[in-house]
C-alpha cells in the first residue's frame, strides 16, 4: 500500500517537472514584468501631436501713435476725459460715452484708465494747531479717445453726452497731446534719480 503511494506520488512530482512553466503567470505580473525590455515603437508618445509654437517676442517700449491734426470738416484726435470719486459711476459713464459713440459711427481710438489720484483732506482741531487726516479721497479718471470727429455730428455728441451726465461726474474734451499721453504711465521716482545720477 505504501509503495503504490509512493510511486503515485513520484510520478505527480514528475508531471509537474514536465509542464511547461507560463513566463508570466498572473500572480506573478506585479513583481516580474516581461514587457520592459520589448520594443515599443512609439507607443503612448505624443509630443509630435502638439502645434509647435512660436517663442514670445519681447515686448516693444509703448511708441505714442501719431496725432491726426484738424481738417475743415472734422476735429483732430479728442479725448473725453471722465473723473470723480465713486469709480462705478465713472465706469458706466465711460462706457455709456464708448457705446454712443458705437452708435453714431464715431470712431473710437481707444478707451483707458488713468492713475488714480488720492487727496487726504486734512482737519484741525477747535483749541490746538494739531491737523489730523479727516478723509482721503481717490479720483478715477477714464478716457475715451476719439479720432476724425465729424463737425456736423459734434453738437449732437455733446448734448446728449450732457444730458446724461451724473451727479459727481466731471466731464472735460480737449485735445489729445503727448503731455497727456505720458500722464498715462505712473511716475518712478527712484528711477528717474537714478537714471539722473548715471547721466551725471
Amino acid at each position: 500500500m505504501i509503495p503504490t503511494f509512493q510511486k503515485v506520488l513520484n510520478r505527480a512530482v514528475l508531471s509537474c517537472r514536465a509542464a511547461p512553466s507560463n513566463p508570466n503567470p498572473v500572480w506573478g505580473a506585479v513583481a516580474e514584468r516581461g514587457y520592459k525590455g520589448m520594443p515599443t515603437h512609439g507607443i503612448g508618445k505624443w509630443r509630435h501631436l502638439l502645434l509647435k509654437v512660436a517663442p514670445k517676442k519681447k515686448k516693444d517700449k509703448l511708441q505714442i501713435k501719431p496725432i491726426s491734426a484738424a481738417t475743415e470738416t472734422a476735429y483732430g484726435t479728442l479725448n473725453v476725459m471722465v473723473s470723480g470719486f465713486d469709480m462705478t459711476l465713472v465706469e458706466h459713464y465711460s462706457q455709456y460715452i464708448h457705446n454712443l459713440c458705437n452708435r453714431l459711427g464715431i470712431k473710437v481710438a481707444e478707451s483707458y484708465a488713468l492713475p488714480t489720484k488720492s487727496v487726504e483732506v486734512m482737519v484741525m482741531q477747535d483749541q490746538g494747531t494739531k491737523m489730523y487726516v479727516d478723509a482721503v479721497l481717490k479720483t478715477h479718471e477714464r478716457v475715451v479717445q476719439l479720432s476724425s470727429l465729424d463737425a456736423a455730428l459734434c453738437p449732437v455728441f455733446m448734448d446728449v453726452v450732457l444730458k446724461n451726465q451724473p451727479e459727481g461726474v466731471k466731464l472735460v474734451v480737449n485735445e489729445h497731446t503727448e503731455a497727456e499721453y505720458q500722464a498715462r504711465f505712473k511716475g518712478r521716482p527712484e528711477l528717474e534719480g537714478l537714471l539722473a545720477q548715471m547721466n551725471q
